[in-house]
C-alpha cells in the first residue's frame, strides 16, 4: 500500500537500467500515458541525453528551449521548463544532447548528487498538482542516474527477456544499496518489469521463470510483449494508446498501470490533497 500520502507530494519513480535497449523509454512513455488514462496527472522527466522520451511524445528538438540540463546545471525552476504533451494531463521536462556534458559540468558542485532531489522534491509547486513523476534515466550508472536515484521514492527496472538478463542487474542493485546508505535511505525497488517477451520463444519463458524464482514478488505480474506496434509508435511521436489503443502493447501497459495503481491508489492520493 502507498505511503506517499503527504499532501500533494507526487510520488517519484526512476525508471532505470544501465543496459540500453531494454524498453526503458518505451516503459516511461507508455506507463505515463496509461496512468493519465486512469485519472492521474503525471510529469515525465527526460534525463537521457538522447532525448528519446521527448521525441516519442512529440516534442521537436527545436522546441526544447529549456531542458533537464537547465534543471540540473542552471538550477532552473520546474515550472519554467516543463512542457505539455499531446496527452492532456501528461507534461514533460524534455532533454537534449546538452546532458551529455552534465557529469563534467557538475563535478565541482558540492550538491551534485542532490540537484534533482532538490528540484523535484522541493521545487514542485502545489498548483501543478501531479500525482506521479516518472524519470527516464540514461542507459548508464552516471551522475545523472545517481541524481535520479537520490530524488526517487522507488525504482522500476525494465528487464529484457533475454539470456544473461539477470546478470546485468547486480551492478544496478549494488548502486541502489549505495544510494540508500549514503543519500536516500527510503529508496526501494518498485519492481522488475519483464519486457520484449515472446511467449512462443522458449528462451523468454525460461528467463521469466528464472526471474520469478530469483526475485520473487519483485517481478511485476505484467509482462510486456515484443510487439511491432510498440516499436512503431515512437516514430509517429505517439504513446501506444494514441497509436493503436487496441494493440497487445496497449493492453500490457494498461495492465502495468493497473498493477501499479493497486499499490499506489489515486483515491488515497486525492484524499491527501
Amino acid at each position: 500500500m502507498s505511503d506517499f500520502t503527504r499532501a500533494r507530494q507526487p510520488m517519484i519513480v526512476a525508471i532505470a537500467n544501465q543496459k540500453g535497449g531494454v524498453g526503458k523509454t518505451t516503459t516511461a512513455i507508455n506507463l505515463a500515458a496509461c496512468l493519465v488514462e486512469s485519472g492521474a496527472r503525471v510529469l515525465l522527466v527526460d534525463l537521457d541525453p538522447q532525448g528519446n522520451a521527448s521525441t516519442g511524445l512529440g516534442v521537436a528538438p527545436d522546441a526544447r528551449k529549456s531542458t533537464s540540463y537547465d534543471l540540473l546545471v542552471e538550477e532552473a525552476a520546474v515550472h519554467d521548463i516543463l512542457m505539455p504533451t499531446s496527452i492532456p494531463g501528461l507534461d514533460i521536462i524534455p532533454a537534449n544532447s546538452d546532458l551529455s556534458s552534465a557529469d563534467i559540468d557538475l563535478v565541482a558542485n558540492e550538491k551534485r548528487t542532490f540537484l534533482l532531489h532538490d528540484s523535484l522534491r522541493h521545487g514542485i509547486e502545489d498548483s501543478l498538482d501531479y500525482d506521479f513523476l516518472l524519470i527516464d534515466c540514461p542507459p548508464s550508472l552516471s551522475l545523472l542516474t545517481i541524481n535520479a536515484l537520490v530524488a526517487a521514492h522507488s525504482v522500476l527496472i525494465p528487464l529484457q527477456a533475454e539470456f544473461f538478463a539477470l546478470e546485468g542487474l547486480s551492478q544496478l542493485m549494488m548502486t541502489i544499496r549505495k544510494v540508500r546508505a549514503a543519500a536516500n535511505p527510503g529508496l526501494r525497488i518498485e519492481g522488475v518489469l519483464l519486457t520484449m517477451s515472446d511467449a512462443r520463444n522458449r528462451l523468454s519463458q525460461l528467463v521469466e521463470s528464472d526471474a520469478r524464482q530469483t526475485l520473487g514478488d519483485l517481478v511485476f505480474r505484467t509482462v510486456i510483449p515484443r510487439n511491432v506496434r510498440l516499436s512503431e509508435a515512437p516514430s509517429f511521436a505517439q504513446a501506444i494508446l494514441q497509436y493503436d489503443p487496441q494493440s497487445r502493447g496497449s493492453e500490457a501497459y494498461r495492465n502495468l498501470a493497473a498493477e501499479f495503481l493497486q499499490r499506489h491508489p489515486l483515491t488515497d492520493r486525492k484524499a491527501a490533497g
